[in-house]
């Protein structure tokens, strides 16, 4: 699978730019648009559907649904309708949902690891024309198969944090998004934990949201993603403790201590940020680790249009750069 660079369309612009920037995302040679589902912005299956409407090739994907929010069979159906429409060009993403907000709307369940393994298996059966039963802790469904599943199966991938779940993702899905911040070492230990779970590295894709800002000026862009980093919580302790100053930085995070302490290096290996040559270095040496798309985020402050813009010019560099 040759590797991918894409862009996300964050939770915090509103979706009346959503055309517009689907369009930036497309012209400027990024290979993927990623849009979520956060509480409480806007919905994934809406913000998916209007960014496909809006283009013609690039691929979409949902990053991602959480899976106690929506019945299995209706959202299955919600993503074959996509999937038609638009055949090849979706990607289909759930998760466990944040805690706090699935609480908030009264879904949190009592096995989050069993909601998100039966969810990914019949959502992935369904599509594929089957007839599911299921009655397991979650999922219940009474022989149920889509009347019009697609003819082109879109993938399913699991987005999840830690080692349990990641190896539910190996077992069931067909991809894992990691969620921001990335580094190889975080790459490489959630590897070992898909393959845990079955996952075939040759198979299962691996996708790798990570914060990101150029500029011709290092400082200028390690100072973009620094506000955005220094925010990190306890929840992100997965993705630092492999590092060689993980410990170290989670325990400057514990200590409220983060944003006085936030060394350059940090930012450096916790983002891809700098010149438009060492953001592409730094997707090279994602890719490399094992990510196949390195889907980058662009932060408060830098506007998206020219972020997507300057993204899609070193995504092109970096295909170029592959030979």
């Amino acid at each position: 699978m040759a590797k991918r660079v894409g862009a996300m369309f964050p939770c915090r612009i509103p979706a009346s730019r959503l055309v517009r920037l689907s369009q930036e995302a497309e012209r400027s040679g990024l290979d993927e648009l990623w849009v979520v589902e956060d509480c409480f912005y806007t919905g994934g299956i809406a913000n998916a559907a209007t960014a496909l409407a809006a283009t013609e090739a690039i691929t979409v994907g949902i990053g991602v649904l959480p899976t106690v929010a929506r019945n299995a069979a209706i959202a299955a159906m919600e993503l074959a309708a996509l999937a038609t429409l638009h055949p090849g060009r979706l990607i289909a993403g759930f998760g466990h949902g944040v805690p706090d907000w699935m609480r908030q709307i009264g879904e949190y369940p009592p096995s989050p690891l069993a909601a998100l393994r039966e969810t990914l298996s019949a959502v992935r059966r369904l599509l594929a024309g089957e007839q599911v039963t299921v009655d397991g802790k979650h999922v219940r469904l009474d022989d149920v198969r889509l009347e019009f599943p697609p003819a082109v199966v879109p993938p399913v991938f699991a987005g999840v944090r830690g080692p349990k779940s990641l190896a539910v993702s190996g077992a069931e899905a067909d991809g894992t998004i990691l969620a921001e911040p990335a580094s190889p070492e975080y790459l490489r230990s959630a590897l070992a934990a898909i393959e845990a779970g079955g996952g075939d590295p040759a198979r299962h894709t691996v996708v790798t949201y990570t914060w990101f800002a150029a500029d011709d000026d290092p400082e200028t862009a390690r100072e973009a993603v620094r506000g955005t980093l220094s925010r990190m919580s306890a929840k992100v302790a997965p993705h630092v403790r492999p590092l060689p100053f993980g410990e170290e930085l989670l325990a400057a995070i514990d200590a409220g201590e983060l944003p006085a302490k936030l060394r350059p290096e940090w930012v450096d290996r916790l983002s891809v940020s700098g010149t438009p040559r060492q953001c592409a270095d730094r997707i090279a040496e994602l890719h490399a680790a094992g990510s196949d798309s390195v889907v980058l985020i662009p932060v408060p402050g830098t506007g998206e249009e020219a972020a997507f813009a300057a993204a899609g010019e070193i995504a092109t560099a970096v295909r170029s750069a592959a030979g």
